[in-house]
């Protein structure tokens, strides 16, 4: 299964519509929690690589399992934000497709080097 990012949305939109009345609406003014709630599922995830480490992750199916369904928080929480703002997966796939061709053309070595506000 590859997930796409439209699918990655819907999802979302399925499971908010299920706790609608119970859960944050997906709206501009929520946004700010929503990205603060993947925040903390961000910190689930760093404590499984401080606690179990690389080589258990990469070695161990239930803690392989336990960090990637902490990742796919993550990403849910993410996708919440973009629906707060109606960003479509077009728009973002656009931007994102943009974003990873200028960072192909970057010098990030001479750029460390460089003062921040002469930077992108």
């Amino acid at each position: 299964m590859d997930l796409r990012i439209s699918e990655l949305l819907d999802m979302q939109r399925e499971l908010q519509a299920l706790h609608k009345g119970d859960w944050a609406d997906v709206v501009p003014a929520t946004a700010r929690d929503h990205l603060l709630w993947g925040v903390g599922e961000i910190g689930e995830v760093i404590d499984i690589i401080k606690k179990r480490g690389d080589a258990e992750i990469m070695a161990d199916p239930e803690t392989r399992r336990h960090f990637v369904e902490e990742m796919a928080d993550v990403q849910m929480y993410l996708c919440d934000v973009l629906l707060c703002y109606g960003v479509t997966a077009e728009e973002y796939s656009e931007i994102h497709a943009r974003k990873h061709a200028r960072n192909m053309k970057r010098d990030y070595a001479a750029e460390k080097h460089r003062p921040f506000d002469a930077r992108e």
